[in-house]
């Protein structure tokens, strides 16, 4: 398996915002282990070296966090040796703007019309109630439910990865929360976070660029297209609001097995 120890980004053209979630130090000192999990964008535009390159990673399992329709609209691609899980993050959702990214960013013209009602920072409100939906959702305790019991599953083979579409909001929170759970620092959650504006923005010049053509403002996307520490921030609040603390959100909002926290934490710190 590639040793990405002190290397979170994995360069690949086709996949930007691919990064290794190991090699955090935790409060205690320990370290995540590095290619074991991965977090992405979607995955359809994998394609040429870079198929060889990811193979590389020893990924064995993906967990796509998108809507059937995005799914549909962008299938991963079938990849020998690799199990496809799909979990609906926001299934229970008809309004929530990362799982309609591809309709926002797909007709420039129509939005264009809609930048002064997304501008003066109510694209940015709208993306924190999301995070904070998240909390609540039938369909994303579900499915994070799935993602961390899967994880923790000490005969789990390979490497695991999960993603959605940009990798930014419900991969944002799936991130925060796996490092959370292990012990690593809130300030090291929010950096590997706030990473996706590095890896992700450059990669999404051609869309701002045809926006703007289009007459509309880009820096409305802005707060669509990156993410923000308030984003988590308000994800976070609603967590200890609702359950106390990351155990008891595993416990009582995810509806895991009290012993999953201790489960992630023998398989991915070491000693």
């Amino acid at each position: 398996m590639t040793d990405l120890t002190d290397a979170h980004a994995v360069p690949l053209s086709t996949v930007p915002n691919l990064r290794d979630l190991g090699g955090w130090t935790t409060a205690d000192g320990r370290r995540v282990r590095s290619g074991l999990v991965f977090r992405s964008t979607e995955l359809h535009r994998l394609a040429g070296d870079d198929l060889t390159k990811f193979d590389a990673l020893g990924i064995t399992a993906v967990y796509d966090l998108r809507t059937a329709a995005e799914r549909s609209a962008a299938p991963d691609p079938a990849l020998p040796g690799v199990e496809e899980v799909p979990l609906d993050v926001l299934a229970d959702s008809s309004t929530a703007i990362p799982a309609r990214l591809n309709e926002v960013v797909a007709d420039p013209a129509a939005v264009a019309a809609a930048s002064e009602a997304l501008g003066g920072g109510k694209a940015a409100e709208l993306m924190e109630g999301t995070y904070r939906q998240i909390l609540s959702l039938p369909s994303a305790h579900a499915a994070y439910h799935r993602l961390f019991s899967a994880l923790a599953e000490p005969a789990q083979p390979g490497a695991a990865l999960f993603h959605c579409t940009t990798g930014k909001d419900r991969t944002g929170w799936a991130a925060a929360t796996f490092l959370t759970v292990l012990g690593v620092g809130r300030d090291e959650v929010f950096e590997d976070y706030l990473l996706t504006n590095d890896e992700l923005i450059p990669a999404l010049h051609p869309v701002f660029a045809a926006f703007q053509a289009a007459g509309g403002d880009p820096e409305v996307l802005k707060p669509i297209l990156g993410v923000q520490r308030n984003y988590l921030e308000g994800a976070f609040e609603e967590m200890t609001a609702q359950f106390g603390d990351i155990e008891g959100y595993f416990r009582d909002g995810l509806g895991l097995d009290p012993a999953v926290p201790e489960l992630l934490r023998k398989r991915y710190l070491d000693e």
